[in-house]
C-alpha cells in the first residue's frame, strides 16, 4: 500500500491557522489533498492534525480515500519534528514495513498529482531507497568558514556563464518518498540509496511568511488548478 501522509498543525505563529486559510478560492491544505487524491500511485491519504478545526475542513472535501489521524499535541508543537508524527502514526497504524510512506507538505500547493507520480515511477525505475522533490538552483552559494567566506559551488577565478552552470539542488519540501521499515530503522524521512525528483523552479515556495503566501496564490491562479 501507498499511502499519503499530509501533518498539519493548528498552531502557525506567522499566519494563524495558515492550512486552512483560503488562497485561491479553496483552503490551503485543499490542493495537497487533491492532488494525492488524483495521484495514480497514492491508496490512503492521512491527514495528521492537532485542530478540530482542520479535521472538520478536511472532512467537508469530501475526498472518498482521506482520513483524519488526531495527533498527539506533544507532536503538534513549535518544536517538533516532521519525523516524530510520521513515526507516531506508523507505529499507531501498525503500518506493513514494505508499505511507501508518501510525505507531503500542506503548504507546497502548487505540487501536482503529476509529480507524485513521477517520484514513485523515478524511485522505482532506479531502484532507490527513497525519493525527495527539488529545484534547480543556479545561484552562486558562498559559505561563511574561520578562515573567511568561501564559495561553495563555483571558482571565482572561472566564472561560469549561466547557460553552462548546472548549478545546485535544493529540498523544496513538498514531497518525500521512503518504506515504512526505513523510517523506523533511521527515524529519517530519506534513507540508504536517495534520489532526486526536480520540480519547476516555482514549486521552491514555501509558505511559511505572509509574502509568501501573496507569491503562491498569483502562482496557482496561473497554474490551471
Amino acid at each position: 500500500m501507498n499511502i499519503a501522509f499530509i501533518p498539519v498543525r493548528g498552531g502557525s505563529k506567522s499566519i494563524p491557522l495558515k492550512n486552512i486559510k483560503i488562497i485561491n478560492g479553496k483552503p490551503l491544505v485543499y490542493w495537497t489533498l487533491k492532488s494525492a487524491c488524483e495521484s495514480k500511485c497514492v491508496d490512503e491519504v492521512v491527514v495528521a492534525t492537532d485542530s478540530e478545526k482542520i479535521k472538520e475542513t478536511v472532512l467537508s472535501f469530501g475526498f472518498n480515500i482521506v482520513k483524519v489521524y488526531d495527533r498527539n499535541p506533544a507532536n503538534a508543537r513549535d518544536t517538533s519534528s516532521t519525523e516524530s508524527v510520521m513515526l507516531e502514526y506508523i507505529n499507531y497504524a501498525n503500518l506493513n514495513p514494505d508499505d511507501k510512506f508518501i510525505l507531503i507538505q500542506a503548504t507546497s500547493p502548487l505540487l501536482k498529482a503529476e509529480h507524485i507520480d513521477g517520484m514513485f515511477e523515478k524511485l522505482v525505475e532506479t531502484n532507490a531507497d527513497s525519493i525527495f522533490s527539488g529545484v534547480r538552483e543556479k545561484q552562486f552559494h558562498w559559505i561563511e568558514t574561520p578562515k573567511g567566506i568561501q564559495p561553495v559551488n563555483y571558482d571565482p577565478k572561472n566564472r561560469p556563464r549561466r547557460q553552462d552552470f548546472s548549478g545546485l539542488i535544493a529540498e523544496n519540501g513538498a514531497c518525500y518518498i521512503n518504506s515504512v521499515k526505513n523510517i523506523l530503522r533511521d527515524n529519517c524521512r530519506l534513507s540508504e540509496k536517495i534520489e532526486m525528483y526536480e520540480l519547476p523552479p516555482e514549486t521552491a515556495y514555501e509558505i511559511d511568511e505572509k509574502q509568501d503566501w501573496i507569491i503562491v496564490e498569483n502562482l496557482l491562479k496561473t497554474s490551471n488548478r
